[in-house]
């Protein structure tokens, strides 16, 4: 039997939770980081692409995050707040 990484969907054994420690790491880091709403709907609403890389480079250095995790806290929080439907 096979389970999926937490973080990736990368199959592993049944018996772990993550393929890696950086996997893990990752998983716990993105739960931690916190993104206002206000934030997330200035880089969508008000800032070009240019800008919102910026901002979240930025944000993501100031916080001492992993920039890939911000971005992709971020996307996710945009599509809870704003893409509900």
């Amino acid at each position: 039997m096979t389970n999926s990484c937490q973080c990736c969907s990368k199959k592993i054994p049944i018996s772990k939770v993550f393929c890696s420690a950086e996997c893990k790491e990752n998983f716990f880091q993105k739960i931690a980081i916190s993104v206002p709403k206000p934030f997330v709907k200035k880089l969508y609403f008000f800032c070009n692409e240019e800008q919102k890389e910026t901002e979240i480079k930025s944000f993501a250095k100031r916080h001492n995050w992993h920039e890939e995790l911000v971005l992709e806290k971020v996307e996710e929080l945009f599509q809870e707040y704003y893409k509900c439907g």
